[in-house]
């Protein structure tokens, strides 16, 4: 039994955890801290220090786009994380191969590995958090283009113009529209009080509050709207929608992207299938382990 290490590095907290046989064996969560990515990094490497492995290699799920175990590209997500040497610094520390990857294509991995009986054909895999993210999977397989950005669909225009700045300098993008900030940002703005957590927001529409059922439907339909061109672009046979926003907003987020969608797109045969992540929080961390092991057992993660 080979076990890997899996740690997801978001915006708002860090997730580590054991994996054993494909199962999540121990997790820990913490806090992102601030000052930037050796703060960042130092925490992960704490936190799998506590993990007390053995591991026999790590995986790691990233913002931005990830060139041969370095950030080469990130908004300000995690603030000054462009240019993190996430391999160099945790292969140098603990002295196993580690793999490193966008965050998103770790949750996309693990939710393909768990999809039972034949794998869709192409699937975009959409993270909703403190930012936005996508990647794609063929029949099982990650996509990632020559540069590393298949599947990004965070900085796509979205079909509303409101002049929204983004985290990367530019104006309209799609998570500056959608991503847990601005669904929070737009709840304030329309009722006019303080600023509400996200989770109180979910809560409220839950309980049936008009206006955020109303923001979290309008959040839905930016985002189906804005992802229609790309699934036709594509051929893409489904879309995944995942991340702790996109899991905590529900189903009447999800619901309200897959009929704005479906409005839009034209498909010569069957309309593409819309549907929650199935693993939970739990995706991105597994999905960074197991591409660990996939890279161990094809000799492709690397020691710095």
């Amino acid at each position: 039994m080979t076990t890997t290490a899996g740690v997801d590095i978001g915006g708002t907290k860090i997730a580590a955890g054991l994996v054993a046989d494909g199962e999540v064996v121990r997790m820990l969560r913490r806090p992102t801290p601030d000052g930037g990515s050796a703060a960042v990094l130092d925490t992960v490497a704490t936190m799998l220090r506590e993990l007390a492995g053995p591991f026999s290699a790590i995986g790691v799920g990233s913002p931005g786009i990830v060139r041969d175990g370095t950030v080469v590209s990130a908004t300000d997500v995690v603030p000054g994380w462009a240019g993190a040497p996430v391999r160099e610094r945790l292969s140098g520390e603990f002295g196993v191969p580690v793999a490193v990857d966008n965050d998103v294509r770790a949750m996309a991995y693990g939710e393909s590995c768990r999809t039972e009986g034949k794998p869709d054909g192409l699937v975009l895999y959409v993270s909703v958090g403190t930012g936005l993210g996508g990647a794609l999977v063929r029949h099982g397989v990650l996509v990632h283009g020559n540069h590393g950005s298949a599947g990004e669909i965070a900085h796509l225009l979205t079909p509303e113009r409101g002049a929204r700045p983004c985290g990367c300098g530019r104006y309209d993008h799609l998570e500056a529209s959608v991503a847990g900030p601005a669904v929070a940002a737009a709840y304030s703005a329309r009722t006019g009080g303080e600023p509400v957590p996200l989770p109180e927001i979910a809560r409220r529409m839950r309980a049936g509050e008009p206006d955020a059922a109303a923001v979290v439907a309008g959040a839905g339909r930016i985002l189906g709207r804005a992802l229609s061109g790309f699934v036709t672009a594509v051929d893409a046979d489904a879309v995944v929608l995942g991340g702790g926003a996109g899991l905590g907003l529900g189903e009447p987020f999800v619901q309200a992207a897959a009929e704005a969608l479906r409005a839009e797109v034209r498909p010569a045969g069957r309309p593409a299938e819309v549907r929650s992540a199935r693993l939970g929080a739990d995706a991105p961390v597994l999905g960074a382990a197991l591409l660990a092991l996939l890279a161990l057992e094809e000799g492709t993660a690397e020691c710095a």
